[in-house]
């Protein structure tokens, strides 16, 4: 029978030889980056086994972690709300941030800079590229994104104005 130590122990040395593959299971099974980073649910995953006290011995530590993230997982898909737009909206949606990054116009912008701005927005770190997508596209409050991931609101509002500020520079860089 194994003792609380023993199974820290294991824990430990699991997580350490699997990480990189628990991510890659997450990633797996997530339909979009908005409903978490995958490092963010194996280390939200890893924090609550690591903090179990009293809790009973664990015989299978490979089975009982990925039963947990997928657990975790199921628990990320049911509280996402469905957001579907149709060509039109989405065009739409892309027009308004366009005219948001470049300023306001009275027509409309050319697919050419649409393109660049898809372009730049790729290029932007995970989360930053994540928080724009969540709150501009997909239609999230920071409040929905903050009980999803557990990121405070006001951690989400600077990255997102971090990420318009990033977007912004990237984008008089290819314009000059």
């Amino acid at each position: 029978m194994t003792t609380g130590r023993e199974n820290d122990k294991q824990l430990t040395d699991f997580f350490t030889e699997e990480y990189q593959n628990l991510q890659g299971y997450v990633r797996s099974r997530i339909e979009s980056p908005v409903e978490g980073d995958a490092e963010d649910i194996v280390q939200e995953v890893a924090l609550k086994l690591f903090s179990r006290k009293n809790a009973s011995p664990i015989d299978d530590i490979a089975a009982f972690v990925y039963r947990s993230l997928r657990n975790k997982i199921i628990d990320v898909m049911r509280t996402k709300k469905t957001r579907k737009y149709d060509a039109a909206e989405i065009e739409d949606i892309w027009s308004e941030f366009t005219e948001r990054v470049y300023g306001p116009s009275g027509y409309y912008y050319p697919d050419q800079l649409k393109n660049k701005l898809k372009g730049a927005i790729a290029t932007l770190k995970p989360m930053y590229r994540d928080i724009i997508m969540a709150v501009d596209f997909e239609g999230y409050t920071y409040r929905e994104i903050s009980e999803q991931t557990g990121i405070a609101s006001g951690t989400l509002m600077s990255r997102r104005h971090r990420a318009l500020s990033v977007l912004a520079k990237k984008l008089e860089v290819n314009n000059v």
